[in-house]
């Protein structure tokens, strides 16, 4: 759309319900706070300004509400008067003058920009009011939208609806978008006169109307409406989201086997092919390329999966971890700010970090980069083709070279030269019949633990 659109995010909750030390809004879904998936929607909807009105750790909800092509504005919302006063408490925003003014709240992160979009098309209808709906096969407790020849007539909370009108299935969302050339007029007229004596932004259906303007109702998926009160609804909205996201991915082309089992990010990115197995946790920062296979019970964070490469089962990849085409990390491995490089193995019970592990090389079990002195983290190097054999010990910083052995259970201290063998251990003394003389003495020990005092 060409009309310049301006949202007011209402984000002042106290977190009451939620029982939280922090802001309801900034609680994640998918590993990323509410507000900013909320943003995000509203970015999509060619919103260029945002006003967020904000209550407690407001300099933090504005943070995390920032993303790209929308300019954020906090105004703190002083009394708690009702949803009407708190939108006005962007008073300074909605006199700009925009097209369109899009209301929406921090705590709906399941809302989409397709939404928003319908709302805004509609306001180009000589529409003033434009309510977002959903309907449900539950509908106690929420406002009724109420229509009448294709118009909305009025929102009626359930404490005030008739009969009739209480059959109603369509509920409203509480979101809405105003014609943004009314929307200060509008917004003045919502009175207190109610027991609260608070100012309900519901009431601004029927005062467009008394004022000759028109309003209409959008209709939207119950789920994506769905807001957050308490940590029960927060994991009822988890489960929302990683379902959408899975559907989303496994429509792209990507396989999972258990999807249910599947825990993704809100930035999680998985290329056409790719297998996930069941019971990975994926955390923010992943990329999985083409064809690569995530096998059962492995956690990545922060980490890159190349086209063809393969992880687990039971593998950790940490921050920094980047896995080339085709190469391998297996079970009980974990890799932190590491490069794999391409046909590389990690195959069993390892630890890899601040490494470098060049293409074609091996990696033996129980091999360990020992690259934290207790101040400093330091680098491990091993080049292309190289053979580091099972519990080895590699004390960075120190560079293998191309080609190089390091011969099983080494401690390697010293650069190793390309095409080199390394042996970093003691070598092996055979005592002839000290294994009789072991077992006696740890016998007389036991015993002598069972005696009495």
């Amino acid at each position: 759309m060409e009309r310049t659109c301006l949202a007011v995010i209402l984000a002042a909750g106290e977190s009451t319900r939620m029982k939280s030390s922090m802001s309801k809004v900034l609680h994640p879904v998918a590993g990323r706070p509410m507000i900013a998936h909320v943003m995000q929607a509203v970015s999509g909807a060619g919103v260029s300004a945002a006003a967020l009105v904000v209550g407690r750790d407001a300099d933090k909800v504005a943070d995390a509400a920032r993303v790209a092509g929308v300019s954020v504005e906090p105004y703190l919302q002083k009394e708690r008067l009702g949803t009407g006063n708190a939108v006005l408490a962007a008073r300074e925003a909605i006199e700009k003058g925009f097209d369109d003014v899009l209301i929406a709240y921090g705590d709906v992160p399941l809302l989409t920009a397709e939404t928003l979009n319908r709302a805004r098309q509609a306001l180009t209808d000589n529409v003033d009011v434009v309510v977002i709906g959903f309907h449900t096969d539950k509908p106690t407790g929420y406002g009724r939208l109420l229509v009448q020849d294709g118009e909305l007539v009025a929102i009626r909370e359930e404490k005030d609806a008739s009969d009739d009108e209480r059959k109603v299935t369509w509920c409203n969302s509480g979101l809405m978008a105003i014609n943004g050339r009314r929307a200060l007029d509008l917004l003045d007229r919502i009175g207190n006169n109610n027991a609260k004596g608070e100012y309900y932004l519901t009431d601004i259906v029927e005062i467009a109307r008394a004022q000759g303007g028109k309003a209409v109702a959008v209709d939207a998926p119950e789920t994506e409406m769905t807001g957050c009160n308490n940590r029960a609804e927060l994991a009822i909205i988890e489960r929302l989201w990683q379902e959408r996201a899975r559907h989303q991915l496994m429509i792209d082309g990507v396989s999972m086997i258990a999807p249910e089992t599947v825990f993704l990010s809100w930035d999680t990115k998985i290329g056409q092919d790719a297998l996930i197995e069941p019971n990975v946790v994926i955390g923010p920062g992943v990329t999985i390329e083409s064809g690569a296979i995530i096998h059962a019970f492995s956690h990545l964070e922060g980490a890159h999966v190349s086209a063809g490469a393969t992880v687990g089962p039971y593998a950790r990849l940490r921050p920094g971890a980047n896995l080339a085409a085709k190469s391998k990390v297996g079970n009980f491995c974990e890799i932190k700010k590491a490069e794999i490089g391409e046909g590389a193995k990690v195959n069993h019970l390892t630890y890899i970090g601040d490494a470098f592990v060049g293409a074609g090389s091996n990696i033996g079990a129980g091999t360990i980069t020992c690259n934290y002195d207790g101040i400093n983290k330091h680098e491990t190097r091993i080049g292309k083709n190289a053979f580091i054999g099972s519990n080895s010990a590699l004390v960075a910083p120190v560079t293998i070279g191309d080609d190089a052995y390091v011969a099983s259970g080494s401690v390697i201290t010293d650069d190793v030269p390309g095409d080199a063998l390394a042996f970093g251990r003691a070598r092996q003394e055979v005592k002839e019949g000290r294994a009789s003389v072991l077992r006696a003495r740890a016998q007389a020990i036991k015993d002598a633990k069972k005696k009495p005092a």
